[in-house]
């Protein structure tokens, strides 16, 4: 393993966790705006105010989509385990800290493939 990709692992992680923090900050000053409880509906509807505020739904919706196919689709490319971990994380927790987890975790996958033997071409040009 190099130490580029023992950085990279760091750096996913680090954004996973700053994924998690940010957005979790900003649901709970919702709810305490909005609450008593997190009313979808009306996060949905302030998500959709103005132009600007769709135009990041619309982006947000059609990336995280987009990504979350390629998720599902190279997990088990790279037979890696707990993928629900991350599916789970998206809906309960925030994409924001589902992708750069994803992310960390195949990267940690191609390490222990990289060791076995596997993706040498792949990695050679790391």
């Amino acid at each position: 393993m190099t130490p580029w990709r023992n950085l990279l692992c760091f750096v996913y992680l680090g954004f996973s966790v700053l994924g998690a923090i940010l957005p979790s900050i900003a649901n709970f000053s919702f709810v305490k705006e909005y609450g008593p409880g997190f009313d979808l509906i009306r996060f949905i509807e302030l998500a959709n105010i103005n132009p600007a505020a769709r135009s990041l739904s619309i982006d947000l919706l059609l990336g995280a989509g987009a990504i979350t196919v390629w998720i599902v689709s190279e997990s088990r490319r790279l037979k890696m385990k707990n993928l629900w971990i991350v599916i789970v994380g998206t809906f309960l927790v925030a994409f924001a800290f589902a992708a750069p987890l994803f992310l960390f975790l195949r990267e940690r996958r191609l390490i222990e493939l990289e060791k076995e033997g596997f993706f040498k071409a792949i990695t050679e040009t790391d």
